[in-house]
């Protein structure tokens, strides 16, 4: 897949999400710029995690999900019967809520991803420059080979991002990723993740509006119907939104009013 820089990083058009009979989100329409970090918020069950893991194919992994509408990288629809759903996640990374490290060293949770994607060059070049984007290296590198379940939770997360970004892809999903982190921790997630976005495109699921506020360029709001069908509410840069939102349910939810 060749990268068109004139291009969103990734776009989803008339997007719309089932799980069996149930309609989870309708008509998603989202253009995602290029090295920006977008946001997205809402309410539990408005569908903002069930549209990240669309961006990647996970929901193929869930057999009553069913996804209708097109989402194209890089221009090309990822739902094309002729995308391989495997090739699509080398090029769009995640990272999940709860960090979960492989049950091996540091070094292999590293390599692994590398070595199945056919990576070539100096493995240890690879893990230190991964371990150093991910601003783990000085705090691993001498017990590289002890188990990764050893580490704190902090640490576990940001290694998880190393794991990510080893295997070069070009977006970065977030499903919330710092809530099971204390706060110290999730400010070091939160500068990670402005430093990774010089060369990524990092998109995040969160519930803390403050984290939304303090690290996204743009931000999404997800709302949810009566028949409990998420929607797309608003969209536009996070500055705009937080401090002028077009739409009285967004100013609520961002002030703690509902939600």
């Amino acid at each position: 897949m060749t990268v068109v820089n004139s291009t969103p990083a990734i776009e989803s058009r008339q997007l719309n999400i089932y799980y069996g009979k149930f309609h989870a989100v309708r008509d998603v329409n989202l253009s995602i710029e290029r090295n920006k970090i977008t946001a997205m918020i809402g309410p539990s069950g408005c569908g903002k995690s069930t549209v990240l893991r669309c961006f990647n194919r996970m929901n193929d992994l869930i057999p009553i999900a069913r996804t209708e509408g097109e989402v194209l990288f890089n221009g090309q629809n990822i739902y094309a019967d002729t995308v391989d759903p495997v090739q699509v996640r080398r090029h769009v990374g995640m990272v999940f809520q709860k960090p979960n490290p492989f049950p091996k060293s540091i070094y292999e949770n590293i390599a692994w991803g590398a070595k199945i994607n056919g990576f070539v060059g100096n493995m240890d070049e690879l893990v230190e420059e991964s371990l150093r984007d991910a601003a783990l290296w000085d705090e691993v590198k001498d017990k590289l080979h002890q188990s990764a379940l050893g580490l704190s939770g902090g640490q576990q997360q940001r290694l998880c991002i190393a794991r990510t970004i080893a295997v070069k892809p070009d977006i970065i999903l977030m499903d919330e990723p710092c809530s099971a982190l204390d706060p110290i921790a999730t400010l070091k997630i939160e500068d990670l993740m402005r430093e990774l976005v010089e060369n990524y495109t990092i998109i995040i699921v969160t519930h803390n509006m403050q984290q939304a506020a303090r690290v996204s360029d743009y931000t999404a709001f997800f709302m949810v119907d009566d028949s409990r069908t998420g929607h797309l509410m608003e969209f536009g840069p996070t500055k705009e939104l937080f401090t002028k939102p077009k739409h009285k349910q967004t100013e609520d939810y961002i002030t703690g009013r509902f939600g």
